[in-house]
């Protein structure tokens, strides 16, 4: 039998997401209370601007007071989506102390001060849900949280960050540049005017240390997530990729140490194999691959964000918390049961793939070698070609040395080397990278990619 009184619920921020999550509500009433078991009714929605018009938001809910609207005390659930960390941090805690649930899409905040919130939550005997703070409308904390809860994840590995896959796809499939590719992803609205937050990674290891904490149990920051963006990554990059078979994803990875004492999180561009199934995600998507003991390999796919997808994960967890809230219950809290040390960069053991500038003479590829042994890093492959060569051009070739060790000649003086290594300590790289550039044949060091998803 359904409740007759409703699920009080407020709304703080009404953009994009807020806007269609209003819609949501008022247009699916009915199926929404038959979900729950209870009608919800809008209480309030912050705002900054109320006179700003907003199709299909009722006037008279708009407020600019937000800490009013969450100290009001009859509110059964609070949905944030205004973003950043203050005042958005004490509004949450506020509607804690004053017995709402908490539904938000507050990735930075999580990512900084999750284990606090949740346990202010746990305090006052109500929930923090979450959902949409990472790839948006596809099932992935929920299914961390509970449907892996009796499993062992190891691994997770995800493009978590549907600007920076547009511009990478639109640079493998056209040959453009960063500049071009991220000029187009602007005009299409899928890089802010001020793309800081995508393209160098920030979004991303907010992302990842949410993944890394439900994945492991274990409290991650984004200040623990190493964190690199892809301005540096050329159309250079993206050929040499394609000679390898392989395409270049930023990812977010997320490990636990085989011995289980340490976990590691960092983003940062990558070279992944076109055989991959997260080489196969295109345009703005999203995708996370879990690897866990006994459920083996999952993928999960989809819209990483915009408004309708977003709604969709808010309106998700909407229903969840007031299900509880009928049943004077609340769902799984923060499970972080260890504190697992999070390891150095300098300790995560991957590929590389490294571009050389060298000195077009006999001898240069064996000093090379001599530098990668002298560090512990095993070369796997080597590629030449003549500076005056394009990429990807007749120019490019398997190295093959002369009698003095060196690199196969050609004239104009440069070369360029693309060495591969087999999997090592990111530490021996960086030394290995740093010898190099003391050498008096190598010009420059082009390129640092590592290679995953082997």
């Amino acid at each position: 039998m359904m409740r007759t009184r409703p699920l009080k619920v407020a709304l703080l921020g009404c953009g994009v997401v807020g806007s269609e999550v209003t819609r949501i509500i008022t247009t699916q009433t009915a199926d929404l209370a038959a979900r729950i078991g209870a009608p919800i009714e809008l209480a309030g929605i912050a705002v900054r601007r109320p006179n700003r018009v907003r199709a299909g938001v009722p006037a008279e809910l708009l407020t600019t007071d937000a800490t009013a609207l969450v100290k009001r005390g009859d509110l059964d659930v609070v949905i944030e989506v205004i973003g950043g960390i203050e005042p958005v941090r004490t509004l949450i805690t506020t509607a804690f102390e004053h017995g709402a649930s908490v539904v938000s899409a507050n990735k930075a905040l999580l990512a900084a001060d999750g284990a606090n919130l949740h346990a202010r939550a746990a305090e006052n005997g109500v929930d923090l849900y979450y959902e949409a703070a990472v790839a948006g409308a596809i099932p992935l904390i929920r299914p961390l949280r509970e449907s892996l809860a009796g499993d062992k994840v190891n691994r997770v590995l995800g493009i978590v960050n549907g600007t920076t896959n547009f511009i990478l796809d639109k640079m493998d499939t056209t040959g453009a540049g960063y500049s071009e590719a991220l000029d187009e992803a602007t005009a299409l609205g899928y890089a802010e005017a001020d793309p800081t937050a995508d393209v160098e990674g920030f979004d991303a290891a907010a992302k990842a240390a949410i993944l890394a904490g439900i994945a492991f149990h274990t409290r991650v920051t984004i200040d623990d997530v190493h964190r690199e963006g892809l301005t540096e990554v050329t159309a250079a990059d993206i050929a040499s990729a394609k000679k390898m078979g392989c395409t270049v994803k930023l990812l977010a990875i997320c490990e636990r140490a085989a011995d289980g004492r340490s976990v590691t999180a960092r983003v940062h561009p990558a070279m992944i194999p076109l055989s991959h199934p997260l080489a196969s995600v295109r345009g703005a998507y999203n995708a996370v691959f879990v690897e866990a003991e006994a459920a083996g390999q999952l993928m999960f796919y989809g819209p990483g964000a915009g408004g309708a997808p977003t709604a969709s994960a808010v309106l998700g967890d909407l229903v969840a918390a007031c299900r509880n809230k009928l049943a004077a219950t609340t769902g799984a809290g923060e499970s972080a049961y260890t504190q697992l040390p999070v390891s150095p960069m300098g300790d995560v053991v991957t590929r590389y793939h490294i571009s050389l500038d060298v000195a077009d003479k006999p001898g240069v590829l064996a000093q090379v070698a001599t530098v990668f042994a002298e560090h512990d890093v095993s070369i796997d492959t080597v590629r030449q070609q003549g500076r005056n060569q394009g990429i990807g051009g007749d120019g490019a070739s398997d190295v093959h040395t002369d009698a003095q060790g060196g690199a196969a000649r050609r004239e104009g003086g440069e070369a360029s080397l693309v060495v591969v290594t087999h999997r090592a300590p990111d530490a021996a790289l960086s030394a290995t990278v740093a010898s190099l550039r003391k050498l008096d044949t190598v010009r420059g060091v082009a390129s640092i990619m590592r290679v995953e998803g082997e």
